[in-house]
């Protein structure tokens, strides 16, 4: 719920209501409201139009959506640190090898 709770807290923080935010990304008011509680997942496309309205960096704001994602498919299993180790490897990797280094 880190996207979420990072929109929430905007949204507060600006003194704007849900509603507004959600004829922002012509979605309705219900959906904005499961997607801030942490329920529903906001599109990908939703990031720049909210970086761009909250004038915040959008990389921040992709990251955590990101880190939702994440989140929400390795939660709860026993080998989730070994599995970030893994993909934090792969990573690294994959960037030396696009780099040439």
């Amino acid at each position: 719920m880190f996207f979420a709770q990072k929109l929430k807290s905007l949204r507060e923080e600006h003194r704007y209501m849900q509603r507004q935010i959600a004829a922002i990304l012509d979605i309705d008011t219900p959906m904005y409201s499961r997607i801030e509680r942490g329920e529903r997942f906001a599109k990908e496309e939703h990031i720049p139009q909210l970086a761009k309205f909250y004038s915040i960096d959008e990389n921040e704001l992709r990251q955590l959506w990101l880190a939702d994602k994440v989140y929400d498919v390795i939660a709860g299993e026993e080998a989730a640190n070994e599995v970030l180790d893994i993909v934090s490897e792969s990573i690294v990797e994959y960037g030396k090898n696009k780099t040439g280094y």
